[in-house]
Protein backbone atom coordinates (compact mmCIF):
# COMPACT_ATOMS: atom_id res chain seq x y z
CA UNK A 1 0.00 0.00 0.00
CA UNK A 2 1.78 3.26 -1.50
CA UNK A 3 1.57 6.02 1.60
CA UNK A 4 -1.36 8.08 -0.52
CA UNK A 5 -3.78 5.43 -0.43
CA UNK A 6 -3.27 4.67 2.99
CA UNK A 7 -4.99 7.76 4.47
CA UNK A 8 -7.83 6.55 2.88
CA UNK A 9 -8.35 3.62 5.11
CA UNK A 10 -11.15 4.65 8.10
CA UNK A 11 -8.91 5.43 11.29
CA UNK A 12 -8.80 2.58 13.94
CA UNK A 13 -8.99 3.03 17.33
CA UNK A 14 -9.13 0.83 20.58
CA UNK A 15 -10.47 1.27 24.17
CA UNK A 16 -9.58 -1.11 26.66
CA UNK A 17 -12.17 0.03 29.69
CA UNK A 18 -14.58 -1.88 31.63
CA UNK A 19 -17.13 0.83 32.56
CA UNK A 20 -19.72 -0.21 29.77
CA UNK A 21 -21.39 3.48 30.21
CA UNK A 22 -18.42 4.88 29.38
CA UNK A 23 -17.90 2.79 26.58
CA UNK A 24 -20.79 3.40 24.83
CA UNK A 25 -20.07 7.24 25.37
CA UNK A 26 -16.65 7.49 24.27
CA UNK A 27 -18.06 4.79 21.14
CA UNK A 28 -19.61 7.97 19.81
CA UNK A 29 -16.84 10.50 20.54
CA UNK A 30 -15.24 9.00 17.53
CA UNK A 31 -17.74 8.52 14.48
CA UNK A 32 -14.60 9.01 12.13
CA UNK A 33 -12.90 5.81 13.98
CA UNK A 34 -13.39 2.02 13.73
CA UNK A 35 -13.68 1.51 17.27
CA UNK A 36 -13.03 -1.79 19.18
CA UNK A 37 -14.15 -2.18 22.53
CA UNK A 38 -12.75 -4.49 25.67
CA UNK A 39 -13.08 -4.79 29.08
CA UNK A 40 -10.56 -6.89 30.18
CA UNK A 41 -6.21 -6.87 29.42
CA UNK A 42 -6.55 -10.38 28.00
CA UNK A 43 -9.29 -9.32 25.48
CA UNK A 44 -7.74 -6.01 24.29
CA UNK A 45 -4.48 -7.16 23.74
CA UNK A 46 -6.66 -10.28 21.02
CA UNK A 47 -8.04 -7.29 19.84
CA UNK A 48 -4.94 -5.60 19.83
CA UNK A 49 -3.01 -8.35 17.51
CA UNK A 50 -6.52 -8.93 15.36
CA UNK A 51 -6.87 -5.22 14.10
CA UNK A 52 -3.61 -3.54 14.89
CA UNK A 53 -5.11 -0.01 15.41
CA UNK A 54 -2.53 2.90 15.51
CA UNK A 55 -4.20 4.55 18.76
CA UNK A 56 -5.13 3.03 22.07
CA UNK A 57 -7.48 4.45 25.15
CA UNK A 58 -6.09 2.83 28.00
CA UNK A 59 -8.10 3.37 31.55
CA UNK A 60 -5.88 1.65 34.26
CA UNK A 61 -8.03 0.45 36.72
CA UNK A 62 -8.89 -2.48 35.09
CA UNK A 63 -10.52 -6.10 36.08
CA UNK A 64 -9.34 -7.46 38.18
CA UNK A 65 -8.09 -5.07 40.37
CA UNK A 66 -9.66 -1.82 39.34
CA UNK A 67 -9.21 0.27 42.49
CA UNK A 68 -5.61 -0.16 41.56
CA UNK A 69 -3.47 0.48 38.57
CA UNK A 70 -1.39 -2.33 38.53
CA UNK A 71 -3.64 -4.40 36.16
CA UNK A 72 -3.93 -0.98 33.29
CA UNK A 73 -0.07 -0.76 33.76
CA UNK A 74 0.92 -4.49 32.88
CA UNK A 75 -1.87 -3.79 29.51
CA UNK A 76 0.50 -0.97 28.61
CA UNK A 77 3.69 -2.87 28.77
CA UNK A 78 2.13 -5.70 26.99
CA UNK A 79 0.58 -2.93 24.38
CA UNK A 80 4.27 -1.66 23.70
CA UNK A 81 6.08 -4.76 23.70
CA UNK A 82 3.17 -6.20 20.91
CA UNK A 83 3.53 -2.80 19.45
CA UNK A 84 5.57 -0.30 19.80
CA UNK A 85 5.01 2.37 17.60
CA UNK A 86 1.22 2.27 18.76
CA UNK A 87 -0.01 5.20 20.99
CA UNK A 88 -1.42 4.67 23.90
CA UNK A 89 -3.54 7.49 25.80
CA UNK A 90 -4.33 6.22 29.16
CA UNK A 91 -7.31 7.34 31.05
CA UNK A 92 -7.44 8.36 34.99
CA UNK A 93 -9.65 9.62 37.60
CA UNK A 94 -9.05 12.69 39.57
CA UNK A 95 -7.16 11.58 41.79
CA UNK A 96 -4.79 9.09 39.71
CA UNK A 97 -2.09 11.95 38.31
CA UNK A 98 0.87 9.55 39.82
CA UNK A 99 -0.16 7.20 38.15
CA UNK A 100 -0.53 9.00 35.29
CA UNK A 101 2.89 9.67 35.60
CA UNK A 102 4.28 6.31 35.78
CA UNK A 103 2.09 5.96 32.58
CA UNK A 104 3.90 8.49 30.77
CA UNK A 105 7.28 7.12 32.38
CA UNK A 106 6.69 3.65 30.93
CA UNK A 107 6.10 5.13 27.08
CA UNK A 108 2.11 6.18 26.89
CA UNK A 109 1.81 8.82 24.74
CA UNK A 110 -0.21 11.14 26.99
CA UNK A 111 -2.93 10.88 29.33
CA UNK A 112 -6.61 12.24 29.85
CA UNK A 113 -8.30 12.62 33.45
CA UNK A 114 -11.74 11.83 33.48
CA UNK A 115 -14.67 13.27 33.91
CA UNK A 116 -14.67 12.66 30.29
CA UNK A 117 -14.86 15.69 27.57
CA UNK A 118 -15.69 14.52 24.14
CA UNK A 119 -14.19 17.18 22.03
CA UNK A 120 -11.07 17.12 24.03
CA UNK A 121 -10.17 13.72 24.25
CA UNK A 122 -11.03 14.01 20.46
CA UNK A 123 -8.40 16.18 19.87
CA UNK A 124 -5.59 13.79 21.83
CA UNK A 125 -6.48 11.02 19.99
CA UNK A 126 -6.92 12.47 16.59
CA UNK A 127 -3.23 14.12 17.62
CA UNK A 128 -2.20 10.77 18.42
CA UNK A 129 -3.10 9.47 15.11
CA UNK A 130 -1.49 12.03 12.88
CA UNK A 131 1.57 11.61 14.85
CA UNK A 132 1.66 8.06 14.43
CA UNK A 133 0.93 8.38 10.23
CA UNK A 134 3.73 10.88 10.26
CA UNK A 135 6.19 8.41 12.16
CA UNK A 136 4.97 5.74 9.85
CA UNK A 137 5.61 7.84 6.44
CA UNK A 138 8.99 8.37 8.44
CA UNK A 139 10.17 4.63 8.43
CA UNK A 140 9.08 4.23 5.59
CA UNK A 141 11.04 6.47 3.57
CA UNK A 142 13.80 5.55 5.72
CA UNK A 143 13.73 2.00 4.91
CA UNK A 144 13.98 2.74 1.10
CA UNK A 145 17.47 4.48 1.72
CA UNK A 146 20.29 3.60 3.30
CA UNK A 147 21.90 3.41 6.84
CA UNK A 148 21.78 6.96 8.97
CA UNK A 149 25.54 6.05 9.73
CA UNK A 150 28.52 7.94 7.55
CA UNK A 151 30.39 5.84 5.55
CA UNK A 152 28.14 2.83 6.35
CA UNK A 153 26.06 1.39 3.21
CA UNK A 154 22.94 -0.80 3.88
CA UNK A 155 19.16 -0.74 4.18
CA UNK A 156 18.45 -4.18 5.56
CA UNK A 157 16.91 -4.60 8.89
CA UNK A 158 19.28 -6.51 10.55
CA UNK A 159 22.24 -3.48 9.67
CA UNK A 160 19.92 -1.07 10.25
CA UNK A 161 19.30 -2.67 13.78
CA UNK A 162 23.35 -2.83 13.89
CA UNK A 163 23.15 1.62 13.31
CA UNK A 164 20.47 2.14 15.71
CA UNK A 165 22.87 0.61 18.60
CA UNK A 166 25.62 2.43 17.26
CA UNK A 167 24.19 5.43 17.41
CA UNK A 168 22.93 4.98 21.15
CA UNK A 169 26.60 3.30 22.07
CA UNK A 170 28.79 6.31 20.53
CA UNK A 171 28.30 9.06 22.60
CA UNK A 172 29.36 6.90 25.70
CA UNK A 173 32.82 6.22 26.31
CA UNK A 174 32.04 2.68 26.96
CA UNK A 175 34.53 -0.07 25.22
CA UNK A 176 32.95 -1.91 22.60
CA UNK A 177 33.64 -5.40 21.04
CA UNK A 178 32.47 -5.41 17.13
CA UNK A 179 31.77 -9.83 16.53
CA UNK A 180 31.69 -10.53 12.80
CA UNK A 181 33.33 -12.68 10.35
CA UNK A 182 36.54 -11.17 8.04
CA UNK A 183 35.06 -8.45 5.50
CA UNK A 184 31.35 -7.49 7.49
CA UNK A 185 33.27 -3.78 7.97
CA UNK A 186 34.05 -3.67 11.37
CA UNK A 187 36.59 -1.14 10.87
CA UNK A 188 34.01 0.84 8.83
CA UNK A 189 32.00 0.36 12.16
CA UNK A 190 34.57 1.25 14.68
CA UNK A 191 35.35 4.43 12.97
CA UNK A 192 31.39 5.04 12.48
CA UNK A 193 31.55 5.04 16.74
CA UNK A 194 34.04 7.31 16.51
CA UNK A 195 32.73 10.02 14.38
CA UNK A 196 29.53 10.30 16.72
CA UNK A 197 31.10 10.25 19.85
CA UNK A 198 32.72 12.97 21.76
CA UNK A 199 35.95 12.43 20.71
CA UNK A 200 34.97 12.91 16.72
CA UNK A 201 37.87 15.85 16.82
CA UNK A 202 40.57 13.55 18.43
CA UNK A 203 42.56 10.92 16.33
CA UNK A 204 41.36 7.32 15.36
CA UNK A 205 43.86 5.07 15.53
CA UNK A 206 43.87 1.62 14.54
CA UNK A 207 46.01 -1.06 14.74
CA UNK A 208 45.82 -5.01 13.55
CA UNK A 209 46.65 -7.43 16.64
CA UNK A 210 46.93 -10.11 13.96
CA UNK A 211 49.52 -8.64 11.64
CA UNK A 212 52.32 -7.63 13.32
CA UNK A 213 55.15 -9.59 14.52
CA UNK A 214 54.08 -10.63 18.35
CA UNK A 215 57.81 -9.46 19.13
CA UNK A 216 57.08 -5.67 17.46
CA UNK A 217 53.47 -5.74 18.86
CA UNK A 218 54.24 -4.43 22.35
CA UNK A 219 56.28 -1.55 21.10
CA UNK A 220 53.87 -0.68 18.64
CA UNK A 221 51.20 0.01 20.81
CA UNK A 222 52.94 1.02 24.47
CA UNK A 223 55.92 2.34 22.40
CA UNK A 224 59.38 2.28 23.97
CA UNK A 225 62.70 3.94 25.17
CA UNK A 226 66.06 5.08 23.49
CA UNK A 227 68.21 1.59 24.40
CA UNK A 228 65.65 -0.02 25.39
CA UNK A 229 66.36 -2.78 22.75
CA UNK A 230 68.87 -3.28 19.91
CA UNK A 231 67.50 -0.74 17.57
CA UNK A 232 65.81 1.00 19.42
CA UNK A 233 68.31 4.60 18.55
CA UNK A 234 65.56 6.80 19.45
CA UNK A 235 62.29 7.31 21.98
CA UNK A 236 59.27 6.17 19.78
CA UNK A 237 55.67 6.37 21.18
CA UNK A 238 52.95 3.48 20.68
CA UNK A 239 49.91 3.63 18.97
CA UNK A 240 48.14 3.75 22.77
CA UNK A 241 49.51 7.55 23.24
CA UNK A 242 48.61 8.78 19.73
CA UNK A 243 45.45 8.14 20.01
CA UNK A 244 45.55 10.68 23.46
CA UNK A 245 41.74 12.32 23.04
CA UNK A 246 40.49 10.14 20.33
CA UNK A 247 39.89 6.48 19.95
CA UNK A 248 42.18 3.18 19.78
CA UNK A 249 40.73 0.49 17.47
CA UNK A 250 41.97 -3.10 18.41
CA UNK A 251 41.46 -5.00 15.29
CA UNK A 252 41.45 -8.92 15.31
CA UNK A 253 41.91 -8.61 19.20
CA UNK A 254 41.74 -12.05 19.89
CA UNK A 255 45.26 -13.05 18.63
CA UNK A 256 46.04 -10.60 20.82
CA UNK A 257 50.00 -12.62 22.76
CA UNK A 258 48.94 -13.63 26.63
CA UNK A 259 51.47 -11.16 27.61
CA UNK A 260 50.26 -7.99 26.07
CA UNK A 261 46.74 -9.31 27.45
CA UNK A 262 47.64 -8.55 30.74
CA UNK A 263 49.27 -4.85 29.60
CA UNK A 264 46.27 -3.99 27.86
CA UNK A 265 44.14 -5.40 31.10
CA UNK A 266 45.79 -2.81 32.86
CA UNK A 267 46.12 0.11 30.79
CA UNK A 268 42.02 -0.49 30.66
CA UNK A 269 41.70 -0.91 33.95
CA UNK A 270 43.53 2.36 35.22
CA UNK A 271 44.11 3.97 31.99
CA UNK A 272 48.30 4.41 32.22
CA UNK A 273 50.96 2.58 29.98
CA UNK A 274 54.72 2.59 30.52
CA UNK A 275 56.73 2.12 27.20
CA UNK A 276 59.20 -0.46 26.57
CA UNK A 277 62.39 0.12 28.93
CA UNK A 278 60.77 3.10 30.89
CA UNK A 279 60.14 3.52 34.37
CA UNK A 280 57.12 6.07 34.29
CA UNK A 281 53.67 5.56 34.35
CA UNK A 282 51.90 8.00 31.17
CA UNK A 283 47.86 8.48 31.73
CA UNK A 284 46.56 7.95 28.57
CA UNK A 285 42.58 9.28 27.68
CA UNK A 286 41.38 7.21 24.71
CA UNK A 287 38.41 5.62 23.67
CA UNK A 288 38.81 1.85 22.91
CA UNK A 289 36.83 -0.06 20.75
CA UNK A 290 38.17 -4.01 19.73
CA UNK A 291 36.77 -6.35 16.75
CA UNK A 292 37.46 -10.11 16.13
CA UNK A 293 36.03 -12.47 13.78
CA UNK A 294 37.05 -15.62 16.34
CA UNK A 295 34.66 -17.04 19.43
CA UNK A 296 36.35 -15.08 22.21
CA UNK A 297 34.03 -16.74 25.14
CA UNK A 298 35.70 -20.31 23.52
CA UNK A 299 38.80 -18.89 24.01
CA UNK A 300 38.65 -17.71 27.43
CA UNK A 301 37.35 -21.46 27.90
CA UNK A 302 40.56 -22.77 26.48
CA UNK A 303 42.86 -20.65 28.01
CA UNK A 304 43.95 -18.63 25.00
CA UNK A 305 42.27 -15.16 25.99
CA UNK A 306 41.32 -13.59 29.58
CA UNK A 307 38.34 -13.91 30.99
CA UNK A 308 39.12 -10.85 32.96
CA UNK A 309 40.27 -8.95 29.87
CA UNK A 310 37.11 -10.62 27.72
CA UNK A 311 34.53 -8.78 30.44
CA UNK A 312 36.77 -5.18 30.14
CA UNK A 313 36.61 -5.40 26.57
CA UNK A 314 32.84 -6.13 26.00
CA UNK A 315 30.84 -3.53 28.04
CA UNK A 316 29.07 -3.27 24.93
CA UNK A 317 29.50 -6.05 22.38
CA UNK A 318 27.63 -5.76 18.93
CA UNK A 319 27.32 -8.42 16.74
CA UNK A 320 27.61 -7.68 12.90
CA UNK A 321 25.05 -9.56 10.61
CA UNK A 322 27.48 -11.49 7.56
CA UNK A 323 26.57 -9.95 4.60
CA UNK A 324 24.92 -13.14 3.44
CA UNK A 325 22.17 -12.64 6.17
CA UNK A 326 21.44 -8.73 5.47
CA UNK A 327 17.85 -8.73 3.28
CA UNK A 328 18.56 -6.76 0.24
CA UNK A 329 21.68 -5.44 1.12
CA UNK A 330 23.97 -7.51 -1.68
CA UNK A 331 22.70 -5.81 -4.45
CA UNK A 332 22.35 -2.63 -3.07
CA UNK A 333 25.84 -2.76 -2.32
CA UNK A 334 26.94 -4.48 -5.58
CA UNK A 335 25.17 -1.24 -7.51
CA UNK A 336 26.80 1.47 -5.53
CA UNK A 337 30.32 -0.47 -5.71
CA UNK A 338 29.82 -0.65 -9.78
CA UNK A 339 28.58 2.99 -9.57
CA UNK A 340 31.70 3.36 -7.55
CA UNK A 341 34.29 1.54 -10.15
CA UNK A 342 32.57 3.07 -13.30
CA UNK A 343 33.80 6.32 -12.39
CA UNK A 344 37.43 5.48 -11.16
CA UNK A 345 38.27 3.88 -14.39
CA UNK A 346 36.00 6.06 -16.83
CA UNK A 347 33.52 3.14 -17.50
CA UNK A 348 30.09 3.10 -18.36
CA UNK A 349 28.27 -0.22 -17.39
CA UNK A 350 24.42 0.41 -16.91
CA UNK A 351 24.44 -2.58 -14.63
CA UNK A 352 23.92 -6.05 -13.88
CA UNK A 353 22.07 -8.59 -15.99
CA UNK A 354 19.20 -10.61 -14.72
CA UNK A 355 21.13 -13.74 -14.39
CA UNK A 356 23.84 -11.59 -12.53
CA UNK A 357 21.53 -10.06 -9.95
CA UNK A 358 20.41 -14.26 -9.69
CA UNK A 359 24.21 -15.17 -8.92
CA UNK A 360 24.73 -11.88 -6.59
CA UNK A 361 21.52 -13.31 -4.46
CA UNK A 362 22.38 -16.61 -4.52
CA UNK A 363 26.25 -16.59 -3.92
CA UNK A 364 27.21 -17.46 0.38
CA UNK A 365 29.96 -14.59 0.06
CA UNK A 366 32.33 -15.96 2.65
CA UNK A 367 34.59 -13.14 2.46
CA UNK A 368 31.55 -10.73 2.93
CA UNK A 369 31.40 -7.15 1.49
CA UNK A 370 35.58 -7.21 0.90
CA UNK A 371 35.32 -9.91 -1.37
CA UNK A 372 31.84 -8.69 -2.99
CA UNK A 373 33.62 -5.13 -3.42
CA UNK A 374 36.51 -7.22 -5.11
CA UNK A 375 34.43 -9.06 -7.57
CA UNK A 376 32.95 -6.14 -8.82
CA UNK A 377 35.94 -4.38 -9.29
CA UNK A 378 37.33 -7.10 -11.74
CA UNK A 379 34.37 -7.48 -13.42
CA UNK A 380 33.85 -3.52 -14.33
CA UNK A 381 37.66 -3.68 -15.14
CA UNK A 382 37.09 -6.83 -17.53
CA UNK A 383 34.17 -7.04 -18.88
CA UNK A 384 33.20 -5.20 -22.70
CA UNK A 385 29.57 -5.72 -22.29
CA UNK A 386 27.40 -2.91 -20.92
CA UNK A 387 26.03 -5.14 -18.18
CA UNK A 388 27.70 -7.44 -15.80
CA UNK A 389 26.59 -10.88 -16.65
CA UNK A 390 26.66 -14.15 -13.34
CA UNK A 391 29.63 -15.23 -15.94
CA UNK A 392 31.42 -11.43 -15.61
CA UNK A 393 31.52 -12.13 -11.80
CA UNK A 394 33.13 -15.60 -12.14
CA UNK A 395 30.89 -17.12 -8.74
CA UNK A 396 31.93 -20.70 -9.22
CA UNK A 397 30.75 -21.41 -6.06
CA UNK A 398 27.07 -20.90 -5.86
CA UNK A 399 25.16 -23.50 -3.99
CA UNK A 400 22.38 -25.53 -6.30
CA UNK A 401 20.66 -25.95 -3.29
CA UNK A 402 20.30 -21.94 -2.02
CA UNK A 403 16.65 -20.56 -2.81
CA UNK A 404 16.07 -17.15 -3.21
CA UNK A 405 13.50 -15.33 -2.08
CA UNK A 406 10.81 -14.70 -4.83
CA UNK A 407 10.15 -10.91 -5.98
CA UNK A 408 6.49 -11.53 -6.83
CA UNK A 409 5.01 -10.13 -3.80
CA UNK A 410 1.67 -12.39 -3.78
CA UNK A 411 4.37 -15.08 -3.43
CA UNK A 412 6.45 -13.59 -0.84
CA UNK A 413 2.97 -13.25 1.04
CA UNK A 414 1.98 -16.41 1.05
CA UNK A 415 5.38 -18.12 2.36
CA UNK A 416 5.29 -15.82 5.32
CA UNK A 417 2.01 -16.27 5.96
CA UNK A 418 2.22 -19.96 5.44
CA UNK A 419 5.54 -20.05 7.65
CA UNK A 420 4.12 -18.04 10.76
CA UNK A 421 0.54 -20.34 10.75
CA UNK A 422 3.08 -23.13 11.10
CA UNK A 423 4.90 -21.69 13.64
CA UNK A 424 1.58 -20.62 15.89
CA UNK A 425 0.06 -23.63 15.47
CA UNK A 426 3.96 -25.67 17.22
CA UNK A 427 4.16 -23.15 19.52
CA UNK A 428 0.64 -24.20 20.88
CA UNK A 429 0.89 -28.20 20.02
CA UNK A 430 -2.25 -27.57 17.81
CA UNK A 431 -4.30 -25.86 19.81
CA UNK A 432 -5.97 -23.99 17.18
CA UNK A 433 -7.77 -20.84 19.54
CA UNK A 434 -4.45 -19.97 20.89
CA UNK A 435 -2.88 -20.25 17.57
CA UNK A 436 -5.16 -18.00 16.04
CA UNK A 437 -5.32 -15.39 18.92
CA UNK A 438 -1.50 -14.92 18.37
CA UNK A 439 -1.53 -14.79 14.74
CA UNK A 440 -4.60 -11.93 15.42
CA UNK A 441 -7.13 -13.83 13.52
CA UNK A 442 -9.99 -16.12 14.40
CA UNK A 443 -10.48 -19.71 14.50
CA UNK A 444 -12.50 -20.03 11.04
CA UNK A 445 -9.82 -17.45 9.28
CA UNK A 446 -7.01 -19.70 10.72
CA UNK A 447 -8.89 -22.86 9.54
CA UNK A 448 -9.73 -21.47 5.63
CA UNK A 449 -5.93 -20.34 5.90
CA UNK A 450 -4.47 -24.00 7.01
CA UNK A 451 -6.78 -25.42 3.96
CA UNK A 452 -5.06 -22.91 1.76
CA UNK A 453 -2.05 -24.22 2.41
CA UNK A 454 -2.27 -27.62 3.08
CA UNK A 455 -1.66 -27.44 6.74
CA UNK A 456 -4.15 -29.58 7.22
Amino acid sequence: MDLGSAKHVQKKLLLIEDDLGLQNQLRWCFEGYEVFMAGRRDEGIALLRRHEPPVVLLDLGLPPDPENASEGLAALEEILSLAPYTKVVVVTGNDERENAVKAIAKGAYDYYQKPVDAETLGLIVDRAYHLFELEQENRLLQGRGVSPIEGVIAGSPQMLKVCRVLEKVSPTDVTVLLLGESGTGKEVLANAVHKLSRRKKGPFIAINCGAIPENLLESELFGHEKGAFTGAVKQTKGKIEYAEGGTLFLDEVGDLPGPLQVKLLRFLQERVIERIGGRGEIPVDVRVVCATNQSLSQLVERGEFREDLYYRISEITINIPPLRARDGDVVLLARIFLGYFNKEYGKNIRGFSEDGVLAIEAYQWPGNVRELENKIKRAVIMTDDNRISAENLELEDISPGREVMPLNLREVRERAESSAISRAVSMFNGNISQAAEMLGVSRPTLYSLMDKYGLR
